[in-house]
Parts: structure tokens; C-alpha cells; sequence
């Protein structure tokens, strides 16, 4: 706990919070580069987005008709301003006969007359307001469903990867794979594929009508429009750098909240409230300036696209003007051009921001598929063995080899035999291997060498299910989901009646309490159980393997949450439910393994002594010094 509130520590994070300057010397430091961290580019961005295609591959119908729609809306998008030139035109030369003769202005409404023609440009304008909404619509189910796909996918794998992957990842990591990601692929799929789809069709053609129209005006507007592409990617490039400044800037802040949350009453009982808050806002007020320095940079490149669009607009009126005086142009050519420097603005001054967010969404898909092809657990044999039932419980290691990394092995020889019946206990130091011993167990740590059977068969060649369906574990860290507290007593034995979870919860003395919350075994559990004390979260996880009733035991470090009372209470209950059950046993207190059948000694993951209590005393080794130095 003084690790977690550590005051050099929190001014040294404040220091590299101080200015965006020290963020992007210390990401140079390390060999990255600042522009591009958090929202940088992916590295495969061809790859990353055949893949993301691929994806899609269910939705093809659909896709096909978001693209279809979109062809026909670019149509009547482009081809409205196209039809104004003979509307504009015809309604002007109307306008000069009235002139000219002193005759009433009449649309007329023939099969050539001005009326039709004008309710044709208004039904082109129309359609293409519909047309506008129902690939939008259609392309938010698509996003959607990729969205639904793709967490379908990381939900799967996350039960398939090895227990290694996430000792690699921390979980803040994982979740943001499965959330801020995928979301920003949704965000992406929704809006931004379709604007750059979109601009990309609605300029292209525009710039060819345009050049039809007048190559002399569409030069003009050529000129202003390579001066706002220069604009805005200067802008967007500085504003990518400064927008993932600010998600750094952000993570940390959310990271020293959280840490203060969770250590609330130590920060209390130390009396540094002051002291925690004025971090926070001093962190906070970095947030502030980082995040007005971005959205000033987001907000300031409009205006200035804006302005050179005016400027342009102001030399093409001027051009123009001269063309009609000289009866280069018609009236209705100049104001469709002018349309068409409308429809084609918006588009160029967005499309920067929106292939920006395309790379930022391919960034994060990188991201997802990398978690995706994360190597799994070793699969299955495809003919397994089982154990002959009723288990017995036997348990053997031979000759075990195992270690975390390949060039670091951990345990060398390990040789272990466990009777059926029998409790094992395994002691040592911090860091000895005991944890490992029981991971290798269980299977979620695959050996190097050797082997581990159950029963005489190899536990290799079992499926993980049938194995794992064998053990109950209860262990020092209690995990308690969402739910009732009969829910998670019920949670290895999901047909348990109410007489059967009663039965358990009293077994692991647990009934007394759940009577005392306020529905009783119908209390809702939620926020990590934080109206449960440690110690009455760890009697539910021992109600939970009373119900379970497995075939062997595994308690780690079971009992070191609760009173000593209490302890001596469930562990004659367990002495009850051991009986007849292969168990084992993690200790730190020496005193509750005494009556074990055989003791492990467990040094740098190997096992050093084997024997009774009374045997390693006699010995005088390890184990010796270890329970005399306890019981000083």
C-alpha cells in the first residue's frame, strides 16, 4: 500500500504531465513516436483492411444495396445543379421577354414549360434528401452487426487463450480492445466509410462537370483549393499529434482515480485527502489545457477553409462576370459552378478529418485482429482419454520440467505422488512455485517436459473440461459476480435447489451472515460484493465447492481471510468435506497443514522435502526452520 501512494512517484507523474514538450520528449525517449501513439496508423494498412472486408463477407447483399443507393443519391446530388443551368436560363429568358415586352410572367405548364421543368429540379433535390437517409440507415445495422460479430469473436477467444496472456496484458488493455476499439470501428463504419465514399464520387464528378462547364473558372477554384488541402493537413497532422497527447493525459488521470478510489480508506486513515486532491487537479488542469489545445486545432481549420472558400468564391464572380459580359457563359452555368464549389467544399474540408478517423478506426482493427490471432491453449487431442469413474483421485508428477519463459526455467525435476484421499500440503516462501505447482495442475500452464497424470492417465491427453470438472478450487483472491448470493454459491452447481445451497452455506459457517443482508440469499451482489467484508467473501467461495462437491480439493490460501475462530470453525468443515478427496493445500500459516499426510517444501519452484509434519521436523531442515521461526 505505500507502493500505491507513493508521493515522489505522483510528483514525478505530475512533472510528466507539466507541458506536451516533456509527453513527446519522453515518448522519443523509448523509441516512439508521439505523432502516432494511441491514434497512430496501423502498420498493415492494406492488410488490415482486406481482413476487415472480409468480415463484412455475411453482409454482401446488403452492402450491395448501401452502394447502390449511394450511386443514385451521388446522381441526383450531382446532376441537380447540372439541370438548374437549363431551369435558370429558361426562367432568365422568361424574366428578359417580360422585360422586353411589358408581358406578365407566366411558368406555363406545357410538355416544354417552365413549370414542369422547375418541379423536375425540385423532385431531383427531394430524392436526393431521401436518398440520403436510407443508406445511412442501412449502414448502421451493417456497422452494428460488425461490431456484434467482431466482440463475438474476442468473447470466444478470451476463453481460449492460456492463462499466460493475461499475466502478459493488463486488463485495462484487454477491455479497451473489446470496447474503445470496437466501438470506434462501429463510429467509423457508420459515418465515416459513407462521407469518404460519398465526397470521393460527389468531387469526382463534380470537378468533371465543372471542367465541362468552364475550364477557365474550374483553374480558378483548382488554385484556392490546393491552398485549403495544404491548410488542413498541416492542421490535421498537428492535431493528431495533440488529440493523442490527450488521450496519454487522460489514461493517466483515469488510472490515479481509480487507484485512489480503490485505496479510499487508507488515503483516510493517512490524512491525505489534501494532499491526493490537489493531484487530481493538477492532473486535471493538464487534461484542460491539452484538451483546449486540441479543440482549438478542431475547431480553427472550418474558418480558414471558409474564408479561402469566399476568397474563391469573390475571384470566380469577378471572372465570371466578365465571361457573361463578353457572352462567354450564361447565367445559369454561373450559378450551377457556384453550386458545385458548395457541394465540392464541404466534402474537401472534411475529408482530411474523415481519412484520419479511417486510419485511426484501422488502427484500432489492427489492434482487434492482434488479439484475435493471440496464440490459443494447446487444443484438445482429438481422441481423448478419460478417467475411469468414480475418480479416485491419484495424482503424479514425473520428471516435471516447466518454466515461464523458455530460456528461464523454473522447475527442473519435479517428482510428486499423491495417494487418493490424502491432503498435501505444499509451504514455502513467497515466489517458490506453490501457485505454479497447482496452475500446472489444472492445466493452465502447459509443461515442458515430463509429465502429470490423474488416475494413471496423462492429464495431456484429457480435454481440459473433464479435467478441470474433477478439482474444486477455492483461492486467496474471491471472485464474486453480479448476481444473488445464492446465484454465486449455485454458480458450480447450477441445478442446486435452495435446500441444497442452505445446506452448503452452513457447512462453510456462511449461513449466519446471509441471513443478517437485507434479502438474505436473494441480496444482490454488484460492485466486487463491497457490502461484503474479505472474510465473508471468502466463506461464499467455499460454499461454492461444498455445493460443487468435486472429486479433489485445491484451497489456496482458503481460510487466510477470516478470524481465527472462524477459521477453526471451517477448517473442521473441511476436514469433513476432505475426506475421501485427493486434496491440496497452500499454506502460509504452518499451523492449519500440521495434520496434512504429506508436506511439500517448495524452494525456486522445486520441491525440496517431502514428508509428514513430525518427519521434516525430526529432519531439521527447511521446513524445520521455517515452522520454528513461525512459532518462536
Amino acid at each position: 500500500m505505500d507502493h500505491m501512494f507513493d508521493p515522489e512517484r505522483d510528483e514525478r507523474q505530475l512533472d510528466d504531465l507539466s507541458s506536451s514538450d516533456k509527453i513527446t520528449e519522453d515518448l522519443q525517449s523509448r523509441g516512439k513516436d508521439p505523432d502516432n501513439e494511441d491514434t497512430d496508423a496501423p502498420e498493415h494498412t492494406w492488410a488490415t483492411a482486406m481482413r476487415l472486408a472480409k468480415q463484412l463477407g455475411n453482409q454482401r447483399t446488403r452492402l450491395f444495396l448501401v452502394m447502390s443507393i449511394m450511386a443514385v443519391q451521388t446522381v441526383f446530388h450531382i446532376g441537380a445543379p447540372l439541370y438548374s443551368v437549363t431551369v435558370i436560363n429558361d426562367l432568365w429568358s422568361a424574366v428578359e421577354q417580360g422585360w422586353r415586352h411589358h408581358t406578365a410572367f407566366v411558368l406555363g405548364w406545357g410538355p416544354d414549360g417552365l413549370g414542369w421543368k422547375i418541379v423536375i429540379l425540385s423532385l431531383l433535390y427531394a430524392g436526393e434528401c431521401a436518398l440520403y437517409y436510407i443508406p445511412v440507415y442501412m449502414m448502421a445495422s451493417v456497422a452494428e452487426r460488425l461490431n456484434l460479430t467482431l466482440r463475438e469473436q474476442i468473447s470466444a477467444k478470451l476463453q481460449e487463450l492460456p492463462l499466460k496472456f493475461f499475466d502478459d496484458n493488463k486488463p485495462g488493455e484487454v477491455l479497451s480492445k473489446v470496447t474503445n476499439d470496437l466501438d470506434r470501428i462501429s463510429e467509423t463504419m457508420q459515418t465515416g466509410l459513407l462521407r469518404l465514399i460519398s465526397a470521393i464520387a460527389s468531387i469526382m464528378s463534380a470537378i468533371i462537370i465543372m471542367i465541362v462547364l468552364s475550364w477557365q473558372l474550374t483553374l480558378v477554384f483548382a488554385f484556392f483549393i490546393a491552398i485549403n488541402i495544404l491548410i488542413t493537413k498541416a492542421v490535421a497532422a498537428r492535431t493528431l499529434a495533440v488529440t493523442s497527447q490527450r488521450q496519454r493525459s487522460i489514461g493517466k488521470l483515469t488510472g490515479l482515480v481509480e487507484e485512489y478510489y480503490t485505496g479510499r480508506d487508507v488515503i483516510k486513515s493517512a490524512n491525505r485527502q489534501d494532499s491526493s486532491v490537489r493531484r487530481i487537479r493538477e492532473l486535471t488542469e493538464d487534461v484542460r489545457k491539452i484538451s483546449q489545445h486540441a479543440d482549438f486545432l478542431v475547431n480553427c481549420v472550418n474558418p480558414f477553409i471558409r474564408m479561402f472558400n469566399r476568397f474563391a468564391m469573390i475571384v470566380i464572380a469577378l471572372v465570371s462576370s466578365w465571361m457573361m459580359a463578353h457572352g462567354r457563359l450564361t447565367i445559369g452555368v454561373v450559378q450551377a459552378f457556384f453550386q458545385y464549389i458548395n457541394l465540392i467544399g464541404e466534402p474537401l474540408t472534411e475529408a482530411s478529418y474523415t481519412i484520419n478517423s479511417l486510419q485511426s478506426s484501422l488502427a484500432s482493427a489492427e489492434r482487434t485482429f492482434a488479439l484475435l490471432d493471440a496464440p490459443e491453449e494447446r487444443p484438445d487431442p482429438a481422441e481423448p482419454e478419460h478417467v475411469a469413474q468414480p475418480v479416485q483421485g491419484r495424482v503424479q508428477f514425473e520428471h516435471v520440467r516447466f518454466g515461464y519463459r523458455p530460456d528461464t526455467p523454473l522447475m527442473k525435476d519435479v517428482n510428486l505422488k499423491a495417494e487418493p484421499g490424502r491432503k498435501i500440503a505444499i509451504v514455502g516462501a513467497t515466489g517458490a512455485g506453490k501457485t505454479t505447482l497447482i496452475n500446472l495442475l489444472m492445466r493452465f500452464y502447459e509443461i515442458d517436459g515430463g509429465r502429470i497424470t490423474l488416475d494413471g492417465v496423462s492429464t495431456a491427453n484429457m480435454t481440459r473440461e473433464e479435467l478441470r470438472a474433477n478439482f474444486g478450487m477455492v483461492l486467496q483472491d474471491t471472485w464474486l459476480f453480479g448476481g444473488t448470493v445464492a446465484e454465486n454459491i449455485a454458480y458450480g452447481n447450477r441445478g442446486a435447489t435452495r435446500e441444497q445451497v442452505v445446506a452448503a452455506a452452513k457447512a462453510a459457517h456462511a449461513d449466519f451472515f446471509i441471513r443478517t443482508l437485507p434479502q438474505g440469499y436473494e441480496t444482490v451482489l454488484d460492485n466486487e460484493a463491497a457490502n461484503l467484508s474479505v472474510g465473508q467473501r471468502q466463506l461464499l467461495t467455499i460454499a461454492r465447492v461444498f455445493l460443487a462437491d468435486p472429486a479433489m480439493l485445491i484451497f489456496d490460501e482458503a481460510t487466510s481471510s477470516v478470524d481465527t475462530r472462524t477459521e477453526a470453525a471451517i477448517s473442521k468443515a473441511m476436514t469433513e468435506l476432505m475426506k475421501g478427496r485427493t486434496s491440496f493445500v497452500i499454506a502460509h500459516r504452518l499451523s492449519t497443514i500440521r495434520d496434512a499426510d504429506l508436506i511439500l517444501y517448495m524452494e525456486h519452484g522445486d520441491i525440496l522435502e517431502q514428508g509428514t509434519h513430525e518427519e521434516l521436523l525430526e529432519r531439521g531442515g527447511n521446513y524445520a526452520k521455517l515452522y520454528n521461526a513461525q512459532f518462536a
